[in-house]
């Protein structure tokens, strides 16, 4: 065993619980929407989540989902992946906190993954080592295995855990299996058993690839070696769509979990940053989910697309103890420390390629590949509250009345109203006109008849009058030539709203430069202009100075760039750097007096920081990251304050109340929403982080009530929205409550 894998193999009990321990550790009073129910007894009184285990005695899982009543719960989680494994390097810590929380999960892999069917080292290769012969049935059994392993230790502690194996016909006609965690009815896997490609890249139309464009007709299955469905099949694309369908309907998820179907390219050889089996995997569940979302009687859902390969080159976002749990539930996975027999099957107790092969950086790291931004929820008039986000493929929003002292208090909400347009993608930016109008951009895929149709488009929809009904969507089309040139991988949008009330957006387009288009005072639309830019990877942010200059931010793995306005009107120029290192990519811009006040993460811990930034400050991009100076009498603009936080990923939310202080909310290693009270760029002592217990579908998103206040809302796994607020001067939060969805809500605007 190499030495990182044997370092990493040894963490401890105390480092693998601390760092992947769901944080249901609900306060007092938090959770109306989050009480639950034990199975044994339908009758029960509601009862709060399972308590946090003894951290010095609990299973190297640091699972407690067996220490107690299993809940009831609305919240159902189900992942679509192309290979054994694609969940453990790719959607890992997030596979581990739900297990933990005790609620549902299901996982499907698309293929069997036998690639070329020898379960060996691959550096065994021209080193004299004897490899065994190819067996692909063999290999296939193995990652089973070493599957089943993986996640009966996340939940019991134990690998060898039992499963209860069962054959499913499909709604396609073919076969699948069924296992189910004895003892855990809750947490399923599903082997789809379909051939894979073999080639990361190759020309392999006998494919999941080859299938999408019509290459081949059908594709066949590749069963496992002893194995509970033993007679073979094949699927047309139809087929395998329906296959799918009849999957989402018989799980009923409130969140879909999936791969990334626009991967992009590299820029040093334009090949494919991602195996072709987890992009077109993913265009199949895109597919499919469009046919679900147009079905009758179902949950609402979300969906979380996760990066593949490509995140092996992003600053590492994990703590070091996370990243060590996810390593080790990667070594479970791979076998390679486990007896030969420990699973007593002659094929393997795991894949050993994985063993012999470490990617630290896949196992220290996670990265949405659609992110849904921390600048969903909106105020209006009379500090009305309006709250957007994607769910079903559409744009829903939420919307609470307004009024002052004991009318806002007495507020209600409705929703969630669904718009429309389906294909959106998760991640909206809503923003507000100077008449009083939201408007509401966002990107969408557009699947079409035929293969060559697939692209997506930036877009927005508009208020037709405040407080009144959206209008239709109204296309900005694409910066993007065609799918074949940059796989349309495009980021989500960021817009800005001039005085005149003309708009401006902003996206990182497939060639990870930063593009944008501007609104012309008779409504129309300037043509994509690109902006430059090398190697940006985040989604841009975007704000406005007191001035009323326009500031626009991008991440790239190594700095943060910046596009300025010497003054309104004037034309965007940039890039500039703005001195700030590496960072995780996700920020989050808000303004602060002449400049941008930046929040982000730092790599290798997720701890916050906030830096405050100043025109002036920012010099030609060709120098290069450098350092941030500190505060000083000099140079205050480039102050950088230490918030500190409780590990995690992803975008961090602030917002502002009238005293200066700033209401942060993040997700935080164990996987659920930490809030906190700072004052970035004063000294003070870091501020104190508190669970909240809810696993979130994305970033909570806060804004600044005109009475001087904050309010906070996060979407739920189960879909719901929740939300609460806190009074001037930093006060104490309000206990989250779900927004229950009204019958006005469920009509189509």
């Amino acid at each position: 065993m190499p030495p990182e894998k044997r370092i990493l193999a040894r963490a401890t009990r105390r480092h693998v619980l601390a760092a992947t321990v769901l944080g249901v550790m609900t306060p007092a009073g938090i959770g109306i929407g989050m009480a639950v129910r034990a199975q044994s007894d339908p009758g029960s009184t509601p009862v709060t989540p399972h308590q946090s285990p003894d951290m010095d005695t609990a299973a190297p899982s640091g699972t407690w989902a067996a220490s107690g009543p299993q809940p009831v719960t609305e919240e159902a989680v189900v992942q679509i992946v192309a290979h054994p494994d694609d969940d453990l390097f790719f959607i890992n810590p997030e596979v581990g906190q739900s297990l933990r929380s005790g609620r549902p999960l299901v996982t499907i892999y698309l293929t069997s993954g036998e690639s070329n069917g020898v379960n060996g080292p691959r550096t065994s290769v021209g080193r004299g080592i004897a490899r065994p012969a190819p067996d692909k049935p063999k290999f296939a059994k193995a990652r089973q295995n070493g599957i089943r392993a993986a996640y009966a230790e996340m939940v019991t502690g134990q690998p060898g855990h039992p499963w209860q194996r069962s054959v499913i016909t499909t709604a396609g006609g073919g076969q699948a299996e069924l296992d189910t965690l004895q003892g855990y009815p809750h947490i399923q896997l599903v082997w789809t058993l379909l051939h894979e490609a073999g080639s990361i890249s190759g020309d392999r139309p006998h494919s999941l690839h080859g299938l999408w464009e019509g290459r081949v007709g059908v594709l066949g299955s590749q069963l496992a070696q002893g194995g509970v469905v033993t007679r073979d099949f094949s699927y047309t694309k139809e087929q395998l769509i329906q296959t799918l369908v009849g999957y989402l309907e018989r799980f009923g998820p409130t969140q879909v979990r999936m791969q990334n179907p626009t991967p992009g390219r590299l820029d040093r050889n334009l090949k494919c940053s991602d195996h072709q089996d987890h992009r077109f995997g993913a265009r199949f569940v895109q597919q499919a989910l469009v046919r679900y979302a147009a079905s009758g009687s179902r949950p609402h859902f979300s969906v979380q697309t996760y990066m593949g390969y490509f995140n092996g080159g992003l600053p590492q976002t994990l703590d070091p103890a996370s990243g060590a749990s996810k390593a080790r539930t990667l070594e479970t996975y791979a076998g390679g420390d486990a007896p030969h027999d420990a699973c007593k099957d002659a094929a393997g107790c795991g894949d050993l390629k994985v063993a012999a092969s470490p990617k630290p950086r896949w196992s220290h790291s996670i990265h949405h590949a659609g992110e849904s931004g921390a600048d969903w929820l909106l105020t209006g008039k009379g500090d009305s509250l309006w709250a957007f986000a994607v769910l079903d493929g559409r744009i829903a929003h939420w919307h609470r009345t307004g009024g002052s002292g004991a009318r806002w208090k007495a507020g209600r909400w409705t929703g969630p109203v669904l718009h429309a347009e389906t294909g959106m993608d998760t991640g909206v930016r809503p923003v507000s006109l100077p008449d009083g109008r939201i408007a509401v951009f966002g990107t969408r895929t557009l699947l079409g008849d035929h293969p060559a149709d697939y692209r997506k488009e930036v877009g927005f929809i508009v208020q037709q009058a405040p407080g009144k009904a959206f209008g239709p969507w109204q296309s900005l089309g694409s910066p993007e030539l065609s799918d074949e040139v940059g796989t349309h991988d495009i980021s989500a949008p960021a817009a800005v709203v001039h005085d005149d009330g003309t708009m401006s957006v902003f996206l990182r387009d497939s060639s990870h430069r930063l593009t944008a288009r501007l609104q012309q005072p008779d409504g129309t639309w300037t043509p994509w202009r690109g902006l430059g830019g090398e190697a940006v990877h985040g989604d841009p942010v975007a704000a406005r100075d007191r001035a009323g200059r326009v500031r626009v931010l991008a991440a790239t793995p190594h700095s943060v760039l910046a596009w300025i306005q010497d003054r309104p009107g004037a034309p965007v120029r940039g890039p500039l750097a703005t001195g700030l290192g590496a960072t995780t990519l996700p920020l989050t811009l808000r303004p602060d007096g002449d400049g941008v006040r930046v929040f982000y993460r730092a790599p290798n811990s997720g701890n916050v920081r906030s830096a405050l930034l100043h025109a002036d400050a920012l010099t030609s991009s060709s120098a290069g990251p450098g350092r941030v100076r500190r505060s000083s009498a000099t140079h205050p603009s480039t102050a950088v304050t230490e918030l500190g936080g409780a590990g995690g990923y992803g975008p961090v939310s602030a917002a502002s109340d009238d005293s200066g202080s700033v209401l942060l909310a993040a997700r935080t290693a164990t996987g659920d929403v930490a809030t906190a009270w700072g004052t970035p760029g004063k000294a003070r002592s870091k501020p104190q982080w508190n669970h909240t217990g809810v696993l979130p579908a994305g970033a909570p998103s806060g804004a600044a009530l005109a009475s001087g206040g904050v309010a906070l809302t996060m979407l739920g796994l189960d879909g719901r929205l929740y939300w609460t607020h806190a009074p001037r001067g930093g006060g104490r939060l309000a206990a989250w409550q779900p927004v229950e969805p009204t019958t006005a809500g469920r009509s189509k605007a």
